[in-house]
């Protein structure tokens, strides 16, 4: 059986992410490709768990050490329950957010060294990096814009302030420069209509499907 297709969508706050992943999932569907939808921190019942910890409260309720522990503790359950078994079954898997956001939040936003990132990162994920990472990108004026105009109740991290998410930003640019075999920059800024194309011709000329 071919292994599935798994895509990632990255970026910062009010990037529209959630809503373009959900409207490629609908694209894949009408072209009969086995999909699943899935989010980070969460994807299973034991990360859903983490993430209540991870996303509600005072911005500094977690050290960013232990933010990055707590996201890999998430992501090893995620993968073990339901990324893996779904790509094995020959599904598709797309996730709003995956490894590239613990490097921009807990690493380039946070503090922690890239080191203790790469190490936790190759005992959890080992060879299941995304075929495809879709990066979105916005002015952070405008994404917390966006992010702060929706409801608030997981609001943990745009509460971090300007410059924690001006380094989120520059470090999501430089995952995308870093890696261009595996990550597409996407502009976020224009319509929903606008995006998707984008979206989705980046994902049909990358992954090679047809019209």
């Amino acid at each position: 059986m071919t292994r599935g297709r798994f895509i990632t969508f990255e970026g910062g706050e009010g990037a529209g992410k959630s809503t373009q992943a959900r409207l490629l999932v609908e694209q894949l569907q009408a072209r009969g490709i086995s999909v699943v939808l899935t989010r980070e921190p969460g994807g299973s019942e034991g990360a859903e768990a983490l993430r209540n910890l991870l996303v509600i409260g005072d911005a500094d309720r977690w050290t960013p050490t232990a933010e990055t522990l707590l996201m890999y503790a998430g992501r090893s359950d995620h993968l073990t329950r339901l990324i893996r078994p779904a790509l094995a079954a020959g599904t598709w898997v797309v996730c709003d957010r995956f490894s590239d956001s613990t490097r921009a939040y807990q690493g380039a936003g946070g503090g922690v060294s890239s080191d203790f990132i790469d190490a936790i990162e190759a005992e959890v994920v080992g060879a299941d990096r995304p075929d495809l990472t879709l990066i979105f990108d916005m002015p952070v004026e405008l994404g917390l814009e966006r992010a702060f105009g929706r409801d608030m109740f997981e609001a943990r991290f745009e509460s971090k302030g300007l410059a924690f998410h001006e380094r989120l930003r520059e470090a999501f640019l430089h995952i995308a420069k870093a890696d261009p075999g595996r990550c597409a920059l996407i502009d976020a800024g224009g319509t929903l209509d606008e995006v998707a194309e984008q979206v989705w011709s980046t994902v049909a000329s990358r992954l090679e499907l047809t019209p």
